[in-house]
């Protein structure tokens, strides 16, 4: 996979989206597919297994229960499992926060179920690698191209690329250096006071300066680094790694680098498209329906059939209006 100038490929998405925005999922997904899915964004829940969680207010709970070790159960848990536990409806446009009986546009804090789980949201924006090994691995039985193509990263992510600004140059220090953390942080940050003629400077980001200061795929809202590659290698454990846009430098000193997943995947014949938008935690599939079929199947993706002209905006699950 490799970072590419020409960014014209990408028009036909486009011209394929509504303008302006009607607030629907034609916003950021093309029209003129024959079908659309809804990925949904696995969550996590937790609880002791030797307790139950204090009360959110409860000071002197949480404070007692923090002085003791406790082991925790972590496991990912489905929007249909989630449902089940709040009693709520599952269904193609449900949003999380309505599921778990929260009015806010995010859950907000961590709701519980009857059973004593603390749920954390689904990420937004980004489909987990483990979930996007599977779904890649669908995809390229349903493209005459799985090795070309269009992989596109949202621009705004931070530090995946350079610009100008008044911290100090991106840099490593290895572990033993002399510069504490929090000093670095304090000279690296602006002074507004006493450097109020400072000039802002290149920082540089994640990708190589030439790709920072390149074109980009620009959608409504969102500017994208495109690459060309397939979604063939996005297939197997440990794609994240060797991604254009991983830290290299982090892997290099043997640190984790937690690369962003891509925010759009397409073949080169157009077969599909996959989005997942950062404001969205779920990620959207338009296709043809032998694809779809696959999609619902797939063990390890939750997946149900969108209708054209969704609406997945926070306030859009009247079937769990409070």
């Amino acid at each position: 996979m490799e970072w590419t100038a020409d960014v014209s490929n990408g028009d036909w998405i486009r011209e394929g989206l509504d303008a302006p925005w009607r607030g629907t999922i034609h916003d950021v997904v093309p029209r003129g597919f024959p079908a659309y899915a809804r990925v949904f964004h696995p969550a996590t829940r937790e609880r002791p297994v030797d307790g139950v969680w204090p009360a959110e207010d409860d000071r002197r709970g949480w404070q007692a229960f923090m002085a003791v070790p406790h082991e925790i159960d972590v496991e990912p848990v489905t929007w249909a499992e989630t449902a089940e536990a709040f009693e709520t409806r599952m269904h193609p446009l449900a949003q999380w926060n309505r599921l778990v009986r929260s009015d806010s546009p995010y859950s907000g804090g961590t709701p519980r179920d009857g059973a004593g789980h603390r749920y954390t949201d689904p990420p937004r924006g980004q489909l987990d690698a483990a979930s996007w090994a599977v779904l890649a691995g669908v995809l390229a039985r349903h493209t005459t191209t799985p090795d070309d193509g269009g992989v596109a990263v949202w621009e705004g992510w931070g530090g995946l690329v350079g610009g100008m600004g008044y911290g100090a140059s991106r840099m490593l220090f290895e572990a033993g250096a002399d510069i504490q953390h929090a000093e670095f942080l304090a000279h690296a940050a602006r002074d507004m006071f006493n450097d109020v003629f400072k000039k802002p400077t290149w920082q540089t980001g994640i990708l190589s300066d030439e790709i920072s200061r390149g074109a980009r795929l620009e959608l409504p809202g969102r500017p994208y680094v495109l690459f060309r590659g397939g979604v063939a290698e996005l297939t197997e454990d440990g794609w994240p790694a060797r991604m254009p846009w991983a830290d290299h430098e982090l892997l290099a000193h043997g640190l984790p680098s937690n690369p962003e997943s891509p925010g759009i995947v397409w073949p080169a014949d157009r077969a599909w498209i996959v989005v997942s938008e950062v404001d969205f935690d779920s990620t959207i599939v338009g296709c043809d329906q032998a694809l779809l079929g696959e999609l619902l199947r797939t063990p390890g993706l939750e997946v149900q059939v969108l209708p054209a002209d969704a609406d997945l905006s926070w306030d859009a699950d009247d079937l769990n209006r409070p």
